[in-house]
């Protein structure tokens, strides 16, 4: 049995305002989604504005490289003397390129990185990683950062509420799209009845 047309055009009334109320509470959200999501999926082809290309050292051979804890030393120095003293060394990761003979210090509490030739300990690039700071504002990590809190709860509620919003928005869309179509349809096909005398 079909919907009549004022049930359907009821739902739509319903359908509209969801996306409507949505819309209009979640703007900024999307807007910073949206914008940080252009600028991460062109980081890699930005001249090095948002992620700095990768520099080469001079030997891809393990047996010649330095420690890593010695690496580590050098880049803590190149932290303390090229930047500031007053900023930590806690590291978020320790990203070894073999192909390059290259080691990327990535730290922490803030946006810096110092990229090393593995083998002679030589400073080849000295980085503000800008493409991290929008991924974390992209996922809403930052505000975890900012604030300190341990398992990134508000990522979680952020890229929950949002991903289930986009999925509502989705599902309304649609009806907002083909609900209009098809009730002009339904309208077209009664009206072109013979009329029974």
């Amino acid at each position: 049995m079909t919907k009549a047309p004022k049930d359907r055009s009821r739902r739509l009334r319903f359908y509209r305002k969801i996306h409507g109320v949505l819309g209009g509470t979640l703007f900024f959200f999307f807007l910073i989604i949206a914008g940080t999501g252009l600028l991460l999926g062109w980081k890699k082809h930005s001249g090095g504005l948002l992620l700095a290309k990768s520099y080469e050292g001079t030997s891809t051979d393990p047996k010649t490289w330095l420690p890593i804890d010695s690496l580590q030393r050098i880049a803590f120095r190149t932290l303390r003397d090229s930047v500031s003293a007053d900023l930590s060394t806690e590291l978020d990761r320790i990203d070894i390129r073999p192909q390059k003979g290259m080691v990327k210090f990535v730290f922490a509490d803030h946006y810096w990185g110092i990229q090393l030739d593995c083998a002679t300990g030589r400073v080849l690039h000295l980085e503000t990683r800008r493409s991290d700071f929008l991924e974390k504002l992209h996922d809403g990590s930052y505000i975890d950062a900012l604030l300190r809190w341990g398992d990134q709860p508000f990522k979680l509620l952020y890229t929950s509420v949002m991903s289930l919003v986009l999925i509502i928005f989705c599902v309304t869309g649609y009806a907002l799209y083909y609900g209009p179509k098809q009730i002009r349809r339904e309208k077209r096909a009664r009206s072109d009845k013979p009329v029974i005398q």
